[in-house]
């Protein structure tokens, strides 16, 4: 089966796919990622006691509105009416690190991959942002999809 972006019209001109004939089913995606810090500055997350205030209840709240937002960021992303919206933020002292995963569910035409992945990312970056004054070599890395249920690929779930 030959792979092609769908973003591209035969001209090869970026445009926003047609998915007027697509069917509505129920659709969910989960992402996952983490932002690594010093250990002193894992401790004021956890206490929270970073200068900002309470860092794992704002950058929730941030990968929410991130994911309800997904479509004012990129620029070929469908408005999608998103039904639910659930993050979690897990401290792991061992790694020195703040693990973030959404999960993104509607009832459309067209996929939450994009609002999950966004979710994520706003929420790490909100994380950064708060701790920066006691730490700016945090670090965000393995943002990546866990997996994607609904529409006509079907399931995905990463090894």
């Amino acid at each position: 089966m030959k792979q092609t972006l769908t973003h591209f019209d035969a001209a090869g001109h970026a445009h926003m796919v047609d998915i007027a004939d697509k069917a509505v089913t129920h659709r969910v995606a989960v992402a996952r990622g983490s932002i690594r810090m010093k250990p002193e500055t894992l401790a004021l997350v956890k206490r929270g006691s970073a200068k900002k205030g309470d860092v794992i209840g704002i950058a929730r709240i941030a990968a929410i509105q991130g994911a309800k937002r997904t479509a004012d960021l990129i620029p070929l992303c469908h408005p999608i009416p998103i039904t639910r919206v659930a993050v979690e933020l897990e401290i792991d002292e061992a790694a020195s690190t703040v693990h973030c995963t959404a999960t993104v569910e509607c009832d459309g035409k067209t996929g939450v991959e994009m609002e999950a992945l966004t979710a994520v990312q706003v929420g790490l970056l909100t994380v950064y942002d708060m701790c920066k004054a006691a730490d700016r070599g945090m670090v965000i890395e393995q943002v990546r999809l866990l997996e994607k249920h609904g529409g006509k690929s079907g399931s995905f779930v990463a090894a």
